[in-house]
C-alpha cells in the first residue's frame, strides 16, 4: 500500500541522508570544510523526507501525536518570534555565525526529520535506521585509524592535534565514537545478528575505545561509560531475577556518584573525568543563562549568543577562561535555546525531548526480553543528550539526537499491544495499479522537497566557496566580491572581520575603512566588528569615538576597553 511504500522511502531519505550529514566534509574549495556541508545534507533530508510524508497521507497517522506535534509546531513558533524581535542580521539568525549554523532553518529541518521519522512501524524500517548510525560510526573509525597510522588525508588545520574525524573537533569525534561504541556492540549481541558481526566486536571495539582515549576527550570516555552501563542494566534485567537488577543499579549509582564527584575535582576520578574545560564550560553556562535572563520572552535570536558572550559574562571569566576569551556557544544545547529564543524556546524544546524519554521509560518498563532496537535506540539517545549538556549541538551530532527522538516515540508507539497487527493489503487488482503508479511519483515528490531544500540551505556553502576563492586569488575584486550580499553570498563577521584586516595590512586603507563602517552597519552588535572599525587608519576621530562608545558597551567588564580613551 502507499503508506508502507511511503514509510519505507521516509526510512530510506533518512538513513542515507543521516548517514552522509555525519560523513560528508568538504576540503579545499571552502574555508568550513565541516559546517556548511552538513547544513546542506540536513536540509535536502528533512524537506525530502517531509514532502513524501505530507504527498502520501501518511500524515494521518500523525494523529496518534498530537501532543508532539503541538510542541513542535510551538517550538517552530519560538523560533520565528526569536528571529522577528532579534537585533542581529537577518542572515545571521537564518544562517548563523561562522563554524556553527545553530539557526532557524537549522532546526527547521531537524524538526522536519523528527516529525517525519514518527510515521515509522515496520522493526525493519528501524532496524536500517540503526544500521545507518553504526555506518557512520564504521567510516570514522576507519578514517580516525588511517589518521593515527599514516596522518590525515584531508587538507584541513588542525589545531587541535587529536584526531578529528569526519565532525572536525576531537570532543565531537569523541562523543560519537561513545554513541557508536555501545550502539554497535548492542546491536550485535541480538540473537539474530551475524556471526560477522559478533566476531568483530573482538576488533571493532578495542579499536573504538582506543580512538575516544586518543581523542583525549573526556565527554567521549563518559557517554561510552554511560552507554554500556544502561545496556548492562537490559542485559542483566532480562536475564537474571530483580535481585540482580537492584544490585547491579546500586552499583551504577554509586559509580555515577564517584564521576560526579570526580567532575566536581572530589575523589579517586578526579584525574579521569576533570578537565579545566569543565570550570570554562561553567562561565559558559552562566553567561548564556544570563543572556536567556536578559531576553526571557523572545531571546536575542538564532546563533546570536555570540554577539551577547561578553555582555553576559560573569565578572570571574575574565580570570578563566580569561578577559579575551570568547564563545559563540553556551556549551549547553538547552542554554542554547535559552540565549537563542528564551523561555518558550527552552521549554518547547525540553518537552520535545521529554516525549522521548517518556517513550524510553516506557519501552523499557513493557519490554522485559532484550530488544536490540530498543537498546540501540535508548543509549545512543541518552548519549546525545549527555554530550548536549556538555558541548556544542554540532550538527553532525544534532541529526542523530533529533532522528533518534522521533524513533523513540515511535518505536514505543508501534510496539503497543494494539497497534501489532498485520497490514490489510488490498486484493484488488485496481488497487495494485494504483499503488505502483504512486511509486514514481513519490520519488518525484522526495526530489522536489530535497531540491528545495538544497536551495534553502546552500547559500552559506555558496558563500564560503566564494569567500576561499577570493582568499586564494588575494585580487582587490575577488574580495569586494565576497563581500557584496546577495541570497547565494549571506555575509558573516567573519568573513569581514577577515577581509578587513587582509585590505588594512594590503596598504589598502581606503577599502578597509569602507566596508569596517558596512560592518558595522551589517551588524552593530559584533564587538569586534566595531574593533576593527576603531583600529583601521582611515577612521575618523568621530568614528573611533563611536566605536570606542560601543566597545564599551558589548564589552563592559573588560577593563581594558573601559579604561580607552
Amino acid at each position: 500500500m502507499s503508506i508502507v511504500m511511503s514509510e519505507k522511502l521516509i526510512t530510506k531519505i533518512l538513513s542515507i541522508g543521516a548517514a552522509l550529514t555525519t560523513i560528508l566534509i568538504i576540503s579545499g574549495s571552502v574555508t568550513d570544510p565541516v559546517n556548511t556541508p552538513k547544513f546542506v545534507a540536513i536540509g535536502v533530508t528533512g524537506f525530502a523526507a517531509l514532502g513524501v510524508l505530507l504527498y502520501s497521507g501518511a500524515q494521518r497517522f500523525l494523529k496518534e501525536h498530537k501532543l508532539v506535534l503541538l510542541m513542535v509546531t510551538l517550538f517552530i513558533s519560538s523560533m520565528i518570534l526569536a528571529f522577528i524581535s532579534s537585533e542581529s542580521p537577518i542572515t545571521q539568525n537564518l544562517y548563523g555565525s561562522y563554524g556553527r549554523n545553530n539557526v532557524l532553518f537549522t532546526y527547521l529541518f531537524l524538526s522536519s526529520i523528527f516529525v517525519s521519522v514518527l510515521v515509522l512501524r515496520s522493526s525493519t524500517n528501524f532496524e536500517l535506521l540503526i544500521k545507518s548510525l553504526l555506518f557512520s560510526g564504521v567510516i570514522n573509525i576507519i578514517y580516525c585509524l588511517w589518521v593515527i597510522m599514516f596522518g590525515d588525508f584531508v587538507g584541513w588545520s588542525n589545531p587541535y592535534g587529536n584526531i578529528l574525524g569526519t565532525l572536525g573537533n576531537p570532543n565531537f569525534i569523541g562523543s560519537f565514537l561513545g554513541i557508536f561504541f555501545t550502539s554497535y556492540l548492542a546491536f550485535a549481541l541480538s540473537k539474530s545478528s551475524s556471526r560477522i558481526m559478533k566476531y568483530s566486536l573482538v576488533a571493532v571495539l578495542p579499536i573504538t575505545a582506543f580512538e575516544i582515549y586518543d581523542s583525549h576527550a573526556i565527554q567521549g570516555r563518559v557517554v561510552a561509560v554511560l552507554g554500556v552501563g544502561i545496556l548492562g542494566f537490559l542485559i542483566i534485567r532480562s536475564r537474571f531475577g530483580n535481585g540482580a537488577t537492584f544490585a547491579y543499579l546500586c552499583l551504577g549509582f554509586i559509580a555515577g556518584l564517584f564521576a560526579l564527584l570526580g567532575a566536581l575535582q572530589i575523589g579517586p576520578l578526579t584525574n579521569y573525568i576533570y578537565k579545566t574545560s569543565v570550570s570554562l564550560r561553567g562561565q559558559y553556562w552562566l553567561a548564556g543563562w544570563n543572556t536567556g535572563e536578559s531576553h526571557p520572552i523572545t531571546g536575542v535570536g538564532m546563533d546570536s549568543f555570540g554577539d551577547w558572550y561578553r555582555r553576559s559574562r560573569d565578572i570571574h571569566a575574565l580570570e578563566l577562561p580569561g578577559v579575551n576569551t570568547v564563545v559563540n556557544a553556551a556549551h549547553n544545547v538547552p542554554l542554547d535555546m535559552f540565549a537563542f529564543g528564551g523561555w518558550p524556546l527552552l521549554l518547547t524544546y525540553i518537552l520535545i525531548m521529554g516525549f522521548a524519554a517518556l517513550a524510553s521509560v516506557r519501552l523499557i518498563i513493557r519490554k522485559k526480553t532484550y530488544d536490540p532496537i530498543l537498546a540501540v535506540l535508548v543509549t545512543a539517545w541518552v548519549g546525545y543528550q549527555v554530550q548536549s549538556i556538555i558541548s556544542i549541538n554540532q550538527i553532525g551530532l544534532a541529526v542523530w539526537g533529533w532522528l533518534l527522538s522521533g524513533a523513540l516515540i515511535a518505536y514505543e508507539r508501534s510496539t503497543r499491544s494494539e497497534a501489532i497487527e498485520p497490514i490489510q493489503r488490498n486484493s484488488q487488482t485496481s488497487k495494485k495499479l494504483q499503488n505502483q503508479a504512486l511509486q514514481p511519483q513519490l520519488f518525484l515528490i522526495a526530489l522536489t522537497g530535497g531540491v528545495v531544500g538544497l536551495l534553502i540551505a546552500l547559500p552559506p556553502l555558496t558563500a564560503d566557496a566564494k569567500w576561499r576563492s577570493a582568499q586564494l586569488a588575494r585580487t582587490v575584486p575577488a574580495l569586494e566580491a565576497s563581500m557584496e550580499a546577495s541570497y547565494f553570498n549571506p555575509q558573516n563577521s567573519t568573513m569581514y572581520l577577515t577581509n578587513i584586516q587582509t585590505l588594512e595590512q594590503s596598504n589598502l586603507f581606503s577599502l578597509s575603512h569602507k566596508y569596517a563602517l558596512e560592518a558595522v552597519k551589517w551588524n552593530p552588535e559584533t564587538f569586534d566588528l566595531w574593533k576593527i572599525l576603531y583600529l583601521v587608519r582611515d577612521s575618523t576621530v568621530e568614528e573611533k569615538a563611536v566605536a570606542l562608545e560601543n566597545m564599551k558597551r558589548l564589552d563592559p567588564l573588560n577593563p581594558d576597553v573601559t579604561s580607552m580613551q
